[in-house]
């Protein structure tokens, strides 16, 4: 008899000031309803809140969305810590309004993918889904 793999566990949040989650909302019941494990931790969350639920709940990856224009300090900040704690290996992905020239550098720095607005559901399914669970 095989073992069933234990579902992908995905936390999902915002941080920051930010108070817009309609998109949010609904990356996080389009992962629940592929069969993700999804931890939603709501609006207004600071970096340290997000790591620690993250390392709390044991999750494969952090998916952010941030639209208040604070994703070159905000991003950088959760992968900071998730490298502080021995949790390096949690995959982090986002999502919001990030400018083009603002890409390259968070990829640089560990965001392993952003998505903005228009992004087709399928696409960020997809990359999740392909996730390289180190757990």
């Amino acid at each position: 008899m095989a073992i069933a793999a234990a579902p992908l566990r995905v936390l999902i949040g915002k941080v920051g000031l930010d108070g817009h989650d309609r998109g949010v909302k609904l990356v996080a019941r389009a992962l629940r309803d592929a069969g993700v494990e999804i931890i939603y931790t709501g609006l207004h969350q600071t970096p340290e809140q997000v790591v620690a639920t993250a390392i709390q709940e044991d999750v494969h990856a952090i998916g952010l969305s941030i639209h208040s224009g604070a994703h070159n300090s905000l991003f950088p900040r959760v992968l900071h810590l998730l490298r502080e704690r021995g949790a390096g290996d949690i995959a982090l992905f986002g999502g919001g309004i990030i400018p083009d020239e603002d890409v390259p550098r968070l990829k640089a720095a560990g965001v392993q993918m952003l998505f903005r607005p228009a992004t087709p559901m399928q696409d960020i399914l997809d990359f999740v889904k392909g996730l390289h669970v180190k757990h």
